[in-house]
């Protein structure tokens, strides 16, 4: 499936999605921190994910139950694939090495990250 990109509200909305799996808007609001949004804000954004092909509804009259018709999973890895493109020439070597210089992983965190990958290659 061709992922889009979402903006951080879109993406917001989907965290809520994915949390409930099937969701009307008031119940999608009532999921979002305070301050809340406005019902008709949280519709037109629900209606953006409509078009960008992430989400689907089943009508009930004249509301409409909202569900992701991408995994969390699915968009993860298009975020992770457009992260290590954009600052890492694809390089996951590079992006661990940038991750150890920067001191966001220790020594300690490398070295159970080694043995996961040493097992996942088993």
């Amino acid at each position: 499936m061709d992922v889009k990109d979402l903006t951080k509200v879109e993406s917001q909305l989907m965290q809520v999605l994915w949390k409930l799996d099937k969701a009307f808007v008031k119940e999608i609001i009532k999921e979002l921190p305070d301050p809340k949004p406005a019902y008709s804000t949280v519709s037109t954004i629900i209606r953006i994910l409509e078009n960008k092909g992430v989400i689907g509804y089943e009508a009930f009259g004249k509301t409409h139950r909202y569900f992701p018709l991408i995994t969390k999973e699915e968009y993860m890895r298009h975020e992770a694939d457009k992260f290590l493109g954009n600052y890492f020439s694809n390089s996951v070597q590079d992006m661990f090495s940038f991750f150890v210089r920067e001191k966001k992983i220790d020594l300690k965190d490398a070295e159970q990250l080694l043995k996961m990958i040493d097992n996942i290659k088993d």
